[in-house]
């Protein structure tokens, strides 16, 4: 049976599914709470840097804006029969990934590791296991250092907002720019 390669990719994505299901199933099965950050934003506080201190909604805002920047140049390029073919595959697929991989990494496995050992370590380990699977799936080593890397921007910007929603947005815009820039299909 022929798919397209678009099709291929979504089904991947949709198969992270799966392991929110056995996730989900390990937590019934043992009778423990699934907590995954899944609340309103909370902006107010302040992302401490060596020297500087910066509002959350603005370190969000700042990289999200940056991202874009950077991306519409590759968007820039194309012509717009391109863009406007890839469309619907990169909004679903951009979409579908975001959303799998924030509850995963930074919702379940980020919250269910804090428990056990420090919030240092949790947003390590999780941001190491995030560059890994990208990894794993193709992309290039200095690649998935630095979706790794994205990873504890990721996990920074749910902890200091108590929630997963900003990453989300944060991940579905840089997915965006991934597809345009040929970095995805």
């Amino acid at each position: 049976m022929s798919i397209s390669k678009e099709l291929k990719i979504i089904l991947n994505r949709l198969f992270l599914g799966f392991i929110l299901i056995g996730i989900g199933f390990n937590h019934l099965l043992f009778k423990k709470k699934l907590v995954w950050y899944n609340r309103k934003p909370d902006w107010t506080n302040p992302i401490r840097l060596p020297f500087h201190h910066v509002n959350v909604f603005w370190f969000w805002l700042i990289g999200i804006a940056v991202n874009g920047i950077v991306y519409s140049f590759f968007i820039a390029r194309q012509d717009l029969e391109s863009i406007q073919s890839l469309l619907v595959f990169c909004l679903v697929f951009s979409l579908t990934n975001a959303v799998f991989e924030e509850i995963i990494w930074r919702g379940i496995m980020l919250s269910a590791l804090q428990e056990l050992v420090s919030t240092g370590y949790a947003v390590a380990v999780t941001s190491i296991g995030f560059g890994l699977l990208h990894l794993a799936i193709g992309f290039p080593m200095l690649l998935s250092l630095v979706i790794a890397l994205a990873g504890v921007i990721y996990a920074v910007i749910t902890l200091k907002t108590n929630s997963i929603y900003p990453s989300i947005i944060f991940h579905f815009v840089i997915n965006i720019g991934m597809v345009y820039s040929g970095l995805i299909i």
